[in-house]
């Protein structure tokens, strides 16, 4: 793991490229679909050009390579950065505020430095392993200090085509068990801003069913910095490759972890063996 002062020089690596790639977010906002990857799923120019972007000034500052959402790279958790040029491209495309540019460095498998911008938010967190976070310069305080006055929860999306790994199904019914027990299930569409809601404390949690490191790891460090806990989605501990994530206070992640591993059960076998 790098020392303190490499871990600073990182972290104003990723911050002074994060203010290029802004410029660019701001100003194709609301850009159309450009590249279609899938049913549903697409980039857009912006997203193509912020990653370019990044990965041009990330490994000419730092020597690290990166490994991005839309072009790829070589992950190599012993250091690399991972980026996710737009978290909520649809959002973005549609001009809803709940988008973000997502930069993490990964050292020995785990996130060391992290910034989530959401320019439409007006909002820029960052860390540094073993640090505080900070939102827009200003170092918050640790969960637990203050209370969101209503017991929110994001869930990103509802959305899915993957049948095996929390499938729509299974966030829905998450959603309605979150909500019998007060707990508020929110949709925001981009797994950065829901991590980076729990680290301010406006969020109680937040559940990513993403299997991608790009989407996880900067929100993964977020909450470790403020004091959360953190797993993977199956409740084991968080690492690049694990699928999804949970992040939240102590009480929240609790909850989240024992009503997903209930909402996990097969309803169509257990239709069956009701039947039965």
């Amino acid at each position: 793991m790098a020392d303190e002062r490499a871990l600073s020089g990182y972290a104003q690596a990723a911050q002074a490229a994060v203010d290029e790639a802004r410029e660019i977010f701001l100003a194709e906002l609301g850009a159309a679909p450009a590249l279609f990857k899938g049913p549903g799923d697409f980039a857009t120019a912006a997203d193509l050009a912020i990653e370019k972007l990044l990965r041009t000034r990330l490994e000419a500052e730092t020597g690290v390579t990166v490994y991005g959402e839309e072009q790829g790279g070589h992950l190599d958790p012993r250091a690399c950065w991972v980026v996710d040029p737009i978290d909520g491209t649809s959002n973005y495309s549609s001009g809803n505020p709940n988008c973000a540019i997502l930069v993490a460095l990964l050292l020995d498998g785990q996130p060391a430095a992290a910034v989530v911008d959401a320019p439409l938010l007006g909002m820029r967190l960052t860390a540094v392993e073993g640090g505080p976070v900070a939102l827009n310069g200003e170092t918050l305080p640790p969960l637990g200090a203050t209370s969101a006055a209503a017991p929110q929860v994001g869930m990103g999306s509802f959305a899915s085509l993957d049948r095996r790994r929390f499938p729509s199904i299974v966030r829905l019914a998450l959603a309605g068990a979150l909500a019998e027990e007060g707990l508020r299930p929110r949709i925001s569409g981009s797994v950065g801003v829901d991590l980076a809601f729990v680290a301010q404390g406006i969020y109680r949690a937040a559940v990513s069913f993403s299997p991608h490191v790009w989407d996880n790891a900067a929100g993964v460090l977020l909450g470790r910095c403020a004091g959360a806990t953190v797993t993977a989605g199956d409740g084991s501990a968080w690492a690049p490759g694990k699928v999804g994530a949970i992040v939240g206070t102590p009480d929240a992640h609790g909850a989240v972890l024992r009503i997903l591993r209930g909402a996990e059960k097969d309803p169509e076998k257990d239709a069956e063996e009701e039947r039965r």
